[in-house]
């Protein structure tokens, strides 16, 4: 009978000693949650050129900012701060990248992600941009890619993301389900957190129309208003969204609490459930860090230049966010030494891209041919590519070639004082590998054409088209929308342009599929696809042509396109 007291006391003590392990690790009173976010990475493994003016000194500053090897200092200097930091993005980490990623299928990008610890993203509008195959294999791993002359070029053993890609907003049209996960939960110091992520609904006007068959992107607010039940059954108690959509401020990236964004995200997070807190937004490359409805609403600008270091103070129990606090940190290399991993694997890659991205194209008539437009909206690159598309497709009869500004990513540079520019400057200007379409618009739909320029949805604004040479015409501010084309302006080689006459142009399958709010484009007939990629036909164009991109081949001194201002 002695037996059952000691039983009884060993379970009394194996109670206790169960009940204090417990207190030990349950979080007590208020708990921090840590989060670092990054937005618009695009492939960008290396520093870029980065201005900012700082709402602390109010001073600009300009410096080569970002770079995975900034990015791990960073990180690694925060983690032994708290271990249980939570990284995350907010979409457009890759696509539109420099030849250093782009060349190897953005497997670099993908694979520095997940040596930097990153644990969520939604996805953005360019993880579409080589198609929903190749999205989904560059989350899952495996060589099956619509690029096979790029994909597991550099690891033939590429296993893909570690992080979860977030899309409660694309749904599988034969579904009617999200394509890819729309949230995750996450186990923070014990507190459950519900992640979400959406990209812009209007995704399909800015990516190419064969690249996002089969998917249907809705509304933003009402997909992830949509998941919180699911998440709360789930068990998350804090619920943060991250959404590839963006607004704009004159406020300072590092301004506190700012209050004068605008844009497409606003409306949006205005719409939210009360109970998120925190929007991390990507998209309109702009540090930020506002409030909006009561709500934190931040994004880090791209590139790698900023991170936003982002605290929630929350109780454990009920969830309560009793404060957000936010700093967009400039990612300064010589502030954060890079982590002796992701310092190696970048050597490697670079060791790996060398020769490829040193071959010399040509010589330039200037060290930088810029991408600022002009006060008409026209820009001595854009005037580059627009010859260079027209010379490559002559043969099928083009005389009119097109170039957006959205699709030239960077001024194109040199490489030597003999003003030699090389592959991996020209690649970084078009980095889609879009090719070419020749087509056919009547001179009345050319008009149209032009006049959509300024019939865009607000939240875009105005978009000036680059324009070959031979083709002129004057717009008018002061006109109203729909009619700020001159009248007599507009110009072939000199001769007014016939409204019934047609004329073949050219211009990059996005263009050509009514890309960036261009549906005219999408009405062309006797269609080409020439199989042309633009960037082969810019080398091109500079190999032949020595000297291009000065100032004869710039805005000066005959300008195609001008502006005039008067007011009605």
């Amino acid at each position: 009978m002695t037996v059952l007291p000691r039983v009884r006391a060993r379970l009394s003590f194996l109670a206790l000693a169960l009940a204090a392990a417990g207190c030990a690790t349950a979080p007590q009173g208020p708990v921090t949650l840590n989060l670092v976010a990054i937005n618009d990475f695009h492939g960008n493994l290396e520093p870029s050129k980065y201005t900012y003016t700082s709402a602390v000194t109010g001073k600009t500053e300009t410096l080569r900012a970002g770079g995975i090897e900034a990015l791990s200092g960073a990180l690694a200097a925060w983690r032994r701060e708290d271990r249980d930091l939570l990284f995350v993005g907010a979409g457009d980490l890759i696509g539109a990248s420099p030849a250093l990623s782009s060349m190897w299928a953005d497997e670099p990008s993908i694979e520095a992600m997940n040596l930097l610890g990153l644990r969520l993203s939604s996805v953005g509008n360019h993880e579409f941009d080589a198609g929903r195959k190749e999205l989904l294999r560059q989350q899952a791993g495996g060589c099956d890619s619509p690029r096979p002359a790029k994909a597991c070029k550099l690891n033939p053993g590429y296993g893909g993301a570690r992080f979860t890609y977030l899309a409660a907003n694309v749904l599988d049209s034969a579904t009617g389900k999200p394509f890819m996960p729309a949230y995750r939960v996450e186990n923070v110091k014990g507190v459950k957190v519900g992640v979400v992520g959406a990209v812009l609904e209007g995704t399909a006007s800015v990516a190419v129309a064969s690249a996002i068959a089969g998917l249907t992107f809705i509304d933003e607010a009402d997909a992830i208003n949509k998941m919180l039940p699911q998440m709360r059954a789930d068990g998350a108690k804090v619920f943060v969204a991250l959404i590839h959509e963006g607004g704009r401020t004159d406020e300072a990236p590092d301004q506190p609490a700012c209050k004068g964004l605008s844009g497409g995200v606003v409306d949006i997070v205005k719409r939210l459930d009360p109970a998120i807190r925190l929007v991390i937004t990507g998209h309109s490359h702009q540090g930020y860090m506002c409030t909006v409805d009561g709500r934190v609403v931040t994004q880090a600008d791209a590139a790698g230049h900023l991170l936003s270091r982002i605290a929630l103070k929350v109780d454990p129990a009920s969830g309560a966010v009793a404060g957000i606090d936010v700093k967009n940190v400039v990612m300064n290399p010589e502030h954060f030494p890079a982590d002796p991993k992701v310092d190696a694997y970048l050597a490697g890659v670079k060791e790996r891209s060398r020769a490829v991205l040193a071959r010399p194209l040509g010589k330039l008539g200037a060290p930088v041919v810029a991408r600022q437009a002009g006060d008409a909206g026209e820009s001595p690159l854009g005037n580059l590519i627009a010859d260079a598309v027209l010379a490559a497709t002559r043969a099928q009869g083009a005389q009119i070639g097109f170039m957006n500004n959205g699709g030239i990513r960077k001024d194109l540079e040199t490489s030597d004082a003999a003003l030699t520019t090389n592959f991996g400057h020209a690649q970084a200007v078009l980095p889609f590998g879009n090719t070419l379409v020749v087509l056919d618009l009547t001179g009345a739909q050319l008009r149209r054409l032009l006049e959509q320029q300024w019939q865009r949805p607000s939240a875009s604004g105005a978009t000036i088209l680059q324009v070959s040479q031979g083709l002129t015409y004057t717009w008018d501010a002061g006109r109203p929308v729909g009619q700020r084309l001159v009248p007599g302006s507009l110009k072939l080689h000199g001769a007014p342009v016939d409204d019934g006459k047609r004329y073949r142009v050219v211009a990059n399958n996005f263009l050509a599929e009514g890309g960036d709010h261009f549906p005219e484009f999408a009405k062309g007939t006797h269609r080409v696809d020439t199989g042309i990629v633009d960037l082969d036909a810019l080398g091109d164009y500079i190999a032949r042509n020595p000297g291009i991109g000065g100032a004869a081949a710039g805005m000066a001194p005959a300008r195609r396109i001008d502006r005039l201002d008067t007011q009605k």
